[in-house]
């Protein structure tokens, strides 16, 4: 199984992460923010991928260093189970409705990080959450997974449902990206020989 392990431990996060890329979607999360909690399970749920998430931060001040700092290590996480990628898809990409929400992911996992973002949000918060950290997480998560990524919204009026849209659809092109190619033979998905 393709899996690894992060810790990750500041004066600000305490986190911890676990994940196997082969998995189905088993998920236990527990980052002390509801919302963000129930964004990272429809990750797990949606890419296939198991995911155990503890993490600890300085939510007394906000939200933010936790959100991030999980996207670092998740990102990490995926990069170090990924390995040199021999094999993989490489490519990932899904169009995802969800209600009022038509949001469009695609990601290529090529070890340069970067992220095209294009998901306003109708309002600055979904109950207590700052929508703003949705892109934090995601532009964490492709700076640390060396993941090129675009996120796009087609249609939306509901801030949760765009950002669920968001997360799913991310999910889905990941788990795309993340299976083996029975085509491949073994082969690094590049004329490169390495990503």
């Amino acid at each position: 199984m393709r899996s690894a392990e992060i810790a990750r431990k500041t004066n600000e996060t305490d986190i911890r992460v676990a994940i196997g890329l082969d998995g189905t979607g088993a998920r236990k999360i527990a980052t002390g923010i509801g919302f963000f909690d129930h964004m990272l399970e429809q990750l797990a749920r949606h890419s296939m991928i198991d995911m155990e998430i503890a993490a600890k931060g300085d939510t007394h001040i906000d939200d933010h260093h936790t959100v991030e700092d999980t996207g670092i290590a998740l990102g990490q996480a995926l990069a170090k189970a990924l390995g040199d990628k021999a094999g993989i898809a490489r490519y990932g990409s899904c169009l995802l409705p969800m209600d009022d929400a038509l949001v469009r992911a695609a990601l290529d996992l090529s070890g340069r990080p970067y992220l095209v973002w294009s998901l306003p949000m109708p309002t600055a918060k979904i109950g207590t959450f700052d929508t703003e950290l949705v892109r934090e997480f995601f532009q964490a998560l492709s700076t640390h997974g060396g993941i090129t990524l675009h996120v796009e919204m087609l249609a939306g009026l509901n801030s949760h449902h765009i950002a669920e849209a968001a997360f799913k659809a991310v999910a889905r092109a990941l788990r795309i990206a993340v299976e083996p190619d029975p085509r491949a033979g073994g082969a690094v998905p590049s004329t490169k020989g390495s990503l």
